[in-house]
């Protein structure tokens, strides 16, 4: 596992402050940005465990509370603001900004990875930055309720959901026909047998982590195919796949 530190980051929005952790270990030539899901905050144990995954196979990482300490606050009492995925397309749109401009991760191809509600919000957010997000993977995510949103989805998307997840997965059915029919490079669902919507199940998020870095691999145009050490050894980047021009 790669050792690294965590930097602290805030990300200004209109609303307030949004506290993140920015992970970027050597040799990583691409950036995951996690996009929580309901009732969560950057401190989500699968999500993090996830990002582990991701920085040991070459990628830098950056978890985000897409609320700040006010609204989880009310949202604990109301469970209204997980669901405004305006809302939470609005915070994630200057965070992709600011990985665009901090000097750490300045310049590389951004990855979004969302689960549940949260992966609604990142298409949406892919959809507005399609020249900085290049791949996007959804974990037992609600791409329906990105709604329109979806027509503007670029970015090769990845939607991972537990076999026994049923009233998802046929939700995530009906986004990949919707998504199919968009100028993408490719849409794909992949289904963990006998998962659940939470992948607590023995192995289905090491899955999960595992299908994730193949994604971004083949369309971040990064990673490494073993673990790195803190020294950035064994790094040999891919070839890099873009969407055709249109």
């Amino acid at each position: 596992m790669v050792q690294v530190a965590t930097e602290p980051v805030i990300v200004k929005t209109p609303a307030g402050e949004l506290e993140g952790d920015l992970v970027v270990p050597p040799p990583a030539r691409a950036v995951v940005l996690f996009a929580h899901g309901s009732g969560s905050s950057r401190h989500s144990p699968r999500n993090r465990a996830v990002a582990e995954s991701l920085q040991s196979a070459g990628f830098g990482t950056m978890l985000l509370d897409l609320l700040t300490p006010e609204e989880a606050k009310f949202d604990q009492r109301t469970q209204e603001l997980r669901f405004d995925i305006d809302l939470l397309t609005e915070r994630l749109v200057p965070a992709i900004d600011e990985l665009n401009a901090w000097s750490a991760t300045r310049g590389m191809p951004i990855g979004l990875f969302g689960a549940s509600t949260g992966a609604a919000a990142a298409l949406k957010a892919a959809g507005r930055r399609p020249d900085r997000v290049t791949a996007v993977v959804s974990r037992g995510g609600r791409p329906d309720l990105a709604g329109t949103g979806l027509d503007s989805v670029q970015a090769p998307t990845l939607l991972i959901v537990g076999g026994d997840d049923r009233e998802v997965l046929n939700l995530n059915r009906q986004a990949v026909e919707l998504l199919t029919a968009l100028p993408l490079t490719d849409v794909k669902i992949e289904i963990v047998p006998h998962a659940g919507h939470l992948f607590e199940e023995p192995g289905a998020l090491e899955r999960v982590a595992e299908l994730a870095a193949d994604w971004f691999r083949n369309y971040l145009g990064a990673g490494v195919t073993r673990p790195t050490g803190p020294d950035g050894g064994h790094w040999k980047p891919p070839e890099p796949r873009r969407r055709p021009p249109t």
